[in-house]
């Protein structure tokens, strides 16, 4: 019998897509037509003069969704997008990530005109049972290295739940020589 504390669940799940000026409400309401929630919009902290990005300035939108039912009905359909692939460097310690490169591509969602052609990233953090010690005020705990949940046991419960399956080779560069 598995211990209980061991178990693995999904913490959240982040839903992300960048801009500014225009393309930034675009991303708004891309985000806002995807989970049907207020959307937070994110300040950069560094300077990118070829994006027109500096401190301070809009440059992103972000969704957080902590509801497990919505969490494994959007991903069902994300995961869908991406043709149930993953590949071994979108999953580390703790969570899982991976892009979608036009909204469209998603079962259920149609061309909106007012957003034009965007895609957007999402970000899986997963935990054990007992994490919730670290972030109380009174009587804080330690949440120890070996609770973390490994790129495996991530792998294996995409593959469990969501029949994603993970490539397990890493991404071949070609040299090439000058001769």
């Amino acid at each position: 019998m598995e211990n209980p504390m061991r178990q693995i669940e999904i913490e959240k799940m982040v839903i992300n897509c960048g801009g500014i000026d225009e393309k930034l409400e675009k991303s708004v309401k891309l985000l806002e037509m995807i989970t049907k929630r207020t959307v937070c919009k994110i300040k950069s902290t560094k300077r990118i003069p070829t994006f027109g990005i500096s401190p301070g300035k809009l440059s992103g939108a972000k969704v957080t969704i902590r509801d497990k039912e919505e969490i494994i009905g959007l991903l069902r359909r994300f995961f869908a997008a991406i043709d149930n692939k993953l590949r071994k460097n979108n999953v580390v310690k703790n969570h899982a990530s991976f892009g979608i490169k036009e909204y469209i591509e998603v079962p259920g969602l149609e061309y909106n005109r007012d957003i034009g052609i965007l895609g957007f990233e999402v970000t899986v953090v997963f935990k054990r049972k007992g994490k919730r010690v670290v972030n109380k005020k009174i009587k804080q705990g330690k949440y120890p290295e070996r609770q973390a949940v490994t790129r495996q046991e991530i792998v294996d419960f995409l593959n469990k739940h969501f029949k994603v399956g993970v490539d397990e080779k890493w991404r071949k560069f070609i040299k090439f020589s000058a001769s």
